[in-house]
This record gives structure tokens, C-alpha cells and sequence, in this order.
């Protein structure tokens, strides 16, 4: 691809069409595929199941989406390395919609954002990625850490809050009441746990901190609950009808089932339904979905083609991600988009194709039907751990932290509005509202660059002789709709008793509508005021500006030139009507 087509093009299963079939497919990558495969599947086994319980969801649900989600989007998405499934970014989202809606609002919610990004992918929207600031991303980025850890105390601390209230300050307000009366071999768990995952990279093994961190904890939990200290479990919390119509505990360690999203459990356990006043009422959330799938999956793919020197497709890989999410809530799969630290992990693993994250999705599928008993076994308190290490993974503290140091005022300003938004309100929100007051600390910054000063004596401009009343001017910026009306502003109150003025405009690189509207402005007043006006040396974008507002010159009044010396000739031969 050229340098910036990757942003345009869009085409069905690019990543894997480009890698499997245009280029050459041997026995070499299928080998480094299938062992990157093995150890990422590895890694996003307990994290799925993790995730999807932050989400307000059993495990399972998290599995099924790494599972089909997983193997959809790799074959029809635009990069290669990413791996696709459940993600820490979209619990503070969806989070909420599985306490109103249950886990049918929650999957039919999902298919509405797959169509959007469907529909953004067509509309070829993936360019716009580069237009987000960094101090949105991290903002929005930290404040969903922040959340996701607040979520995770309840766990942490063995707390016996059935249900967390709406509001992020009445959830710190109800954890204060509640927190005096944490649980001990919870608590213990879960330190132990956060605890190996900190110090574990510290030995520089290929293993992820992760792994021997969940099953230490996990025997540590069992010795516990051997003891008489019971330590709640996924088995202990988390139940399912078996075919015989017994109950299990755990996960069911069958296949994910074809279903309608809308016939599953609603908040009341009964099925769900399907209404227009239904979807119109999902809307909203499916839409944040889609922003922040459409955004995590990009910064995602940027981020491996800076790794690997390689280029996605940006609208290839929203159209995958929007089949993926239309796709994976009928098999029970919760939201997807591509996984960073697991995108990272399978790089570094050996991954040379797309068939690395299919493999991925076989191992999930393979570790739901094979192990299901035994990740029965692990404990809340230590899933709550692994959420808190990935909430500050994901926070990018450091970069957040020199930020906030060295920054300019404008960034630091927009990151704390989109932190403080994400954290108290909602993240589509605060991605808006950072957007938004990005884009007008930037236009005024540049309408501060734009000046106009009065060259009338410089040596160049004065060897040929200015005629009594004229004056010089240098314009230097663009004009556009926030500087220009200053800067004309400025020019009336500079001519003054001015016969003439001269405007050089050869610093100038844009006019834009306002621009020209001001223009205009300032000639009006200037004819009302018997004052002449040469405007000179206009660069290109300026001209057609001109042109497109026809823009004439008008007797008497002004008149347009090609270059500074024509503009002074004319005035030295008796002003601009000449």
C-alpha cells in the first residue's frame, strides 16, 4: 500500500487476503502462527472470563466472544497481528446496560454497534482516527481505569455488595460505608495475586505475569476454602442449566449455541424481546460502543504497524470488527475489538499472519470444553486483581503523568475535562467534549499566530519611495474565521488618516469563508472612509478562495496584484484606480 492509502481502501478480509494469499504461505508461518496462537490463547482465557464478569455477565460470555469474535474479525479485518476480544476499555460501558438490560440488551446492543461500524467502514471514516488527540485518548483511557478499578473493590476486598449504584460518586460513597467490613482471605487472595504479577516480570521469563498469578491464587484459594475460609469462586458464584435440567456450577464446557441476541435474559431473567421503542432506547449505548470499538481497534493496529513496519487498511479493519460484533451475539458473545497488550503478545510470540488469531480463537474454544471444571476454581477475588493490573496497564500512567508535567496549558486542560467527564459521566461524553475543546485551543492558538504589521519603512519596501499617505502591510498567518476579524480590526485602527493601505499577502496560506467575509468587511469600510486598497501577492489557496466568491475589484477602491513591487508601482504612478 502507499504511504496513506491504508486510511481510504476497503476491502473484505484485507489483512488475510494480503498475508495468506498475495504473499507466499509455507510451512515456516503456519508453525510461528500456530505457537503464537497457542500462547495468546493461553493468555486470554482467564481475561476474557474476567472481563466479562466486570461487564455484568457470567464468564462465559467473555469466552464465547474471544471465541467467535476472535476468529471472525482476524478473517475479515484489515491488520494482521491484532487480536480481537473482550477488552477493559468497554466495561464502564457495558457494565451499565447489563444492570438495566441484562445480557440480552447487552448482545442486542452489540449487534447495533456492528452495524455502525459497518456503516462508518463504508462511509470510509477510519481516517479520522488521526484527528483524535493524544490528550483525548489519554484521558478517556484513564478514566476508564479508574472506574474498572473502582468496580474490582467489591471482589478485592470481599465486600458482599449485591448491586453498585448508577452514579461513580455514590459508588465511592456506598464502598466508604462498606469497606470497614472487608473480608480477610479475599483480601489475602487478592494481594497475593496482584502481588506475583508484579513481581514475577522481575525474572524475565516468556511466561505472562498473569498466568502463575491466577494459579497461585486459585491454590491458595482452594487451601483456604479447605480450612473453613471460604473464598468465593467462579464456581460458587456462577451457575447453568445443564441438558439434563440440573444445575452446574461454573462454566457450561459445551460450544456456544446459535440465538437470537433479544431471546436471552433480560434484567428480570425473562427473555428480552425485540421493540422499536427497544432499539431506539439502545441507541445511544450502542453508539458509544461503536465510537469506542471503531477508536481502541485503530490505535490498536497503529500501534502494531509501528512494531512490525507493516500498514492496515483502517476501514478494512472497522468493517471487520463491525461483522465481528454482528456476528458473535448470536453464538452469546459479548462486545469485541482488538486487544492491545494481547496484539502486542501475539507480535511478540512469532505471528506472521491473521491464522495466529484464529488459532487464538481455537485454543479459547478448546480451553472452554476442556477445562471448564478446573476454571470453575478461580477466585473473584483474584480475577479482581487481574482486572486492577490491566485497568493500570491500560491507564498509561507514565504518559499521563509527563503530560500533565510538561504539556502545554490546552492539553492539559482537555485531558482533565475527558478524564473527569469519563469518570463522573460518560465516555462518549467526554470523548466529544475533549474533541470538541481540542478543536477550539488549537484554532486559537493558530488564530494567535496569525499578524499584521506595517512594513512601510522597511529598507526593501522604502528604496523606491512610499507615496505620502499610503502604508505597508504584512499579513503573516491564515486568515480564517477566529483571526480574521481581529486582524482587520487591527488594520483599521492602524491606517488611521491612510490615503491608501497595501496588503502583502504572500505569508498568508489559507482564507477561508470568514476570512473572506472579513475581507470584504474591511474593503466596505474602507470605501465608506475614502481610503484605497492594494491587496498583493496572494498565494494559491487564498486566490481560488477569491475566485470562488467572485471577487472583483471595484473602481476606485481596491484593486489586486501579483507581487508587492507591482502593487508600489501602481501607487508610485497615482494609486490603485491607475
Amino acid at each position: 500500500m502507499s504511504h496513506r492509502s491504508h486510511l481510504f481502501s476497503l476491502r473484505l478480509a484485507h489483512a488475510f487476503r494480503e498475508a495468506c494469499l498475495t504473499e507466499p504461505y509455507g510451512r515456516q508461518k503456519w508453525v510461528k502462527d500456530l505457537l503464537a496462537g497457542i500462547t495468546v490463547g493461553i493468555i486470554a482465557i482467564p481475561l476474557a472470563m474476567a472481563l466479562a464478569i466486570a461487564s455484568g455477565v457470567a464468564p462465559q460470555y467473555g469466552l464465547y466472544a474471544a471465541i467467535v469474535g476472535g476468529f471472525v474479525i482476524a478473517l475479515t479485518g484489515g491488520s494482521r497481528y491484532s487480536i480481537s476480544g473482550p477488552t477493559a476499555a468497554f466495561v464502564v460501558i457495558l457494565y451499565p446496560i447489563a444492570q438495566k438490560y441484562g445480557l440480552g440488551g447487552l448482545l442486542l446492543a452489540t449487534v447495533m454497534s456492528g452495524l455502525l461500524l459497518m456503516v462508518m467502514a463504508g462511509m470510509r471514516l477510519g481516517r479520522f482516527i488521526e484527528y483524535i488527540p493524544e490528550a483525548v485518548t489519554l484521558g478517556f483511557t484513564a478514566g476508564i481505569a479508574v472506574v474498572i478499578v473502582t468496580l474490582q473493590v467489591n471482589d478485592f476486598f470481599g465486600l458482599a455488595i449485591a448491586q453498585m449504584p448508577e452514579s461513580y460518586l455514590d459508588k465511592l460513597v456506598v464502598l466508604a460505608e462498606t469497606l470497614p467490613d472487608f473480608h480477610g482471605p479475599s483480601l489475602l487472595v487478592a494481594l497475593v495475586t496482584f502481588a506475583i504479577m508484579l513481581l514475577w516480570p522481575r525474572l524475565r521469563t516468556p511466561v505472562p505475569p498473569h498466568l502463575p498469578a491466577v494459579i497461585i491464587g486459585s491454590l491458595l484459594a482452594l487451601l483456604l476454602n479447605s480450612h473453613g475460609w471460604v473464598v468465593e469462586t467462579i464456581g460458587s458464584r456462577f451457575s447453568y442449566s445443564q441438558p439434563d435440567g440440573s444445575l452446574g456450577f461454573g462454566i457450561p464446557p459445551y460450544l456456544p449455541t446459535l440465538e437470537w441476541p433479544w431471546a436471552r435474559a433480560g434484567a428480570d431473567g425473562a427473555p428480552l424481546g425485540l421493540s422499536w421503542a427497544l432499539v431506539v432506547e439502545l441507541l445511544p449505548a450502542a453508539f458509544a460502543i461503536a465510537m469506542l470499538g471503531a477508536i481502541e481497534s485503530l490505535l490498536c493496529a497503529v500501534v502494531l504497524d509501528g512494531m512490525t513496519g507493516k500498514r492496515h487498511s483502517a476501514n478494512s479493519e472497522l468493517m471487520g470488527q463491525g461483522i465481528g460484533n454482528v456476528i458473535t451475539p448470536f453464538f452469546g458473545g459479548i462486545t469485541t475489538t482488538a486487544a492491545i497488550a494481547r496484539s502486542a503478545a501475539n507480535y511478540k510470540a512469532g505471528a506472521q499472519t491473521p491464522v495466529a488469531a484464529m488459532v487464538h480463537a481455537l485454543v479459547v474454544l478448546l480451553g472452554l470444553v476442556l477445562l471448564a471444571n478446573l476454571l470453575a476454581y478461580l477466585p473473584m477475588a483474584a480475577m479482581a486483581a487481574l482486572l486492577v493490573m490491566v485497568a493500570w496497564n491500560m491507564s498509561e500512567a507514565p504518559k499521563a503523568i509527563k503530560l500533565l508535567k510538561k504539556a502545554p496549558r490546552g492539553d492539559v486542560l482537555v485531558f482533565l475535562t475527558c478524564f473527569s467527564l469519563t469518570v463522573l459521566l460518560d465516555m462518549v461524553i467526554a470523548i466529544t467534549t475533549g474533541v470538541l475543546l481540542a478543536a477550539v485551543l488549537f484554532m486559537k492558538e493558530i488564530a494567535e499566530m496569525t499578524r499584521v504589521r506595517d512594513i512601510s519603512a522597511h529598507p526593501v519596501v522604502a528604496a523606491g519611495g512610499v507615496p505620502a499617505g499610503w502604508r505597508v502591510y504584512k499579513i503573516t498567518g491564515p486568515l480564517f474565521f477566529a483571526a480574521a476579524e481581529r486582524i482587520f480590526g487591527e488594520l483599521a485602527d492602524m491606517a488611521g488618516n491612510a490615503r491608501g493601505v497595501v496588503l502583502y499577502m504572500d505569508a498568508v496560506p489559507l482564507l477561508d469563508g470568514g476570512g473572506l467575509a472579513a475581507l470584504e468587511k474591511y474593503i466596505d469600510y474602507c470605501r465608506a472612509e475614502g481610503v484605497q486598497v492594494a491587496v498583493a501577492d496572494l498565494q494559491f489557496q487564498p486566490l481560488r478562495t477569491l475566485a470562488r466568491g467572485r471577487v472583483q475589484p471595484i473602481d476606485g477602491v481596491s484593486r489586486y496584484f501579483a507581487s508587492l513591487e507591482e502593487a508600489l508601482v501602481s501607487i508610485r504612478r497615482g494609486g490603485v484606480v491607475d
